[in-house]
């Protein structure tokens, strides 16, 4: 994401936002799809699938688009930090610095953090998908799909601590959902089992690492060797519970809806709150949002 630099900071601390700012490891991009915005609120209109070929015959025959549609409106971010000046002018172990290149990382890892939310709050009332009802949901029905599920539970013999089998199993049924789904039209989405994303809190981050990632499991060959990568996002509480995402569709499970990109600004050394108050502000600030894609794209796993 672009940074801009209002010219108000010190050239030190300047340095130290950009470069930690950019260095630090992100995963929205790959989980979201980046819709620019122009407004203070942008409407998806989710207009149904393509439909697929068909003989010529008598000509050509233009098929009505759905209308399902729901509107985005962006949101203000703002993250600030206040120093005293007697602290930056006795500063001698670069304390002032480290506060900043932390507020640099809070700023780059915030559309994750809005991410993890969506899927902690998938399966509540109100977060709901294109379609009306909530992201993760028993009844998802879009035209003549018929009603479709991205939920799925398996039995674990710890639920909060499942074995590489037990990973492994429910992966290969939440994949196998996935390419099941249908379209508005009653035909198949045409799913196909790339760029797959196991999402999971950290509690299970090994296990589904070895499930992935294992060539032999308890001298089995492991056929989903490969099949997906692992991300674990920190945000994540709850142990028995993670999410299968595709994220190589045109439009991903996510969408970022970005206004208005980071701007890190400054009240300094000549500003009216140092002479007044002898206090520098350091902040940041954006304008975008985050919000569902197509449910299509993400299933929960919950193991009971």
């Amino acid at each position: 994401m672009a940074v801009i630099n209002t010219g108000l900071l010190t050239k030190g601390l300047r340095s130290e936002f950009f470069q930690r700012f950019e260095a630090t490891p992100t995963y929205y991009q790959d989980l979201a799809t980046r819709i620019p915005s122009n407004a203070d609120t942008e409407t998806y209109r989710w207009l149904g699938t393509v439909p697929r070929m068909r003989e010529w015959g008598t000509g050509r025959l233009a098929k009505g688009l759905r209308t399902e549609s729901y509107s985005v409106e962006n949101l203000k971010y703002e993250a600030t930090i206040e120093v005293d000046r007697d602290e930056i002018a006795d500063d001698q172990t670069g304390q002032i610095r480290i506060r900043v290149a932390e507020l640099a990382q809070r700023a780059a890892t915030h559309k994750d953090y809005l991410i993890s939310q969506l899927l902690i709050n998938g399966e509540t009332d109100g977060y709901n998908s294109y379609d009306g009802v909530s992201f993760f949901n028993d009844a998802h029905v879009s035209g003549a799909s018929g009603s479709q599920s991205n939920k799925l539970s398996y039995d674990a013999t710890n639920p909060d601590d499942p074995t590489t089998d037990e990973f492994k199993a429910s992966l290969k049924q939440a994949i196998a959902r996935m390419l099941a789904f249908k379209d508005d039209q009653g035909e198949p989405m045409l799913i196909n089992a790339t760029g797959l994303v196991c999402v999971v809190p950290p509690t299970m981050y090994f296990t589904a690492l070895e499930a992935i990632n294992a060539t032999v499991i308890n001298n089995t060959s492991n056929v989903l060797e490969g099949a997906a990568r692992v991300v674990s996002l920190p945000w994540l509480t709850d142990a028995s519970k993670w999410y299968l995402l595709k994220t190589d569709g045109i439009i991903r499970p996510f969408i970022f809806q970005d206004r208005e990109p980071v701007e890190f600004g400054a009240l300094a050394e000549n500003s009216e709150e140092a002479f007044k108050r002898e206090k520098f502000l350091y902040g940041v600030r954006a304008r975008y949002r985050m919000t569902y894609g197509y449910w299509q794209y993400a299933i929960v796993i919950d193991f009971v």
